[in-house]
């Protein structure tokens, strides 16, 4: 089940990767079909449309659906609503650090014995 649930994921993402490299193979696999039913040029054949003008809008149509979709980066979140009476939005502030004191270093105290613990490895 999640293999499958996975590769749906992986379908849709590529297909919205993918969205204009989709138009532009539909385009050369109906052409024909497209430029008998949706070509606007059909009257003047010496223009060479073969339906680029129907491709050209469906690509113009893709871009400004890409343009006009809600990103997430744009959208503004409001955690608490300014009108219920005391909440006003403050910028956020950098965590006060409280000052620590230690105590003197003595030299001697804190070093550790090079005993029998600590030698070289042997040959």
């Amino acid at each position: 089940m999640k293999s499958c649930f996975a590769y749906l994921l992986v379908a849709l993402v590529l297909l919205q990767t993918f969205s204009r490299e989709l138009l532009v193979v539909d385009f050369a696999l109906n052409q024909a079909t497209i430029t008998a039913r949706f070509c606007v040029n059909k009257a003047r054949p010496q223009l060479h449309c073969d339906g680029k003008c129907y491709f050209a809008k469906q690509l113009k149509k893709q871009q400004e659906r890409e343009n006009n979709a809600p990103s997430p980066l744009k959208e503004r979140l409001e955690m608490l609503p300014v009108a219920l009476g005391g909440w006003e939005a403050r910028p956020a502030q950098a965590p006060v650090r409280a000052t620590v004191r230690y105590g003197a270093l003595v030299a001697g105290r804190y070093a550790a014995p090079l005993g029998p613990v600590f030698h070289p490895p042997l040959g």
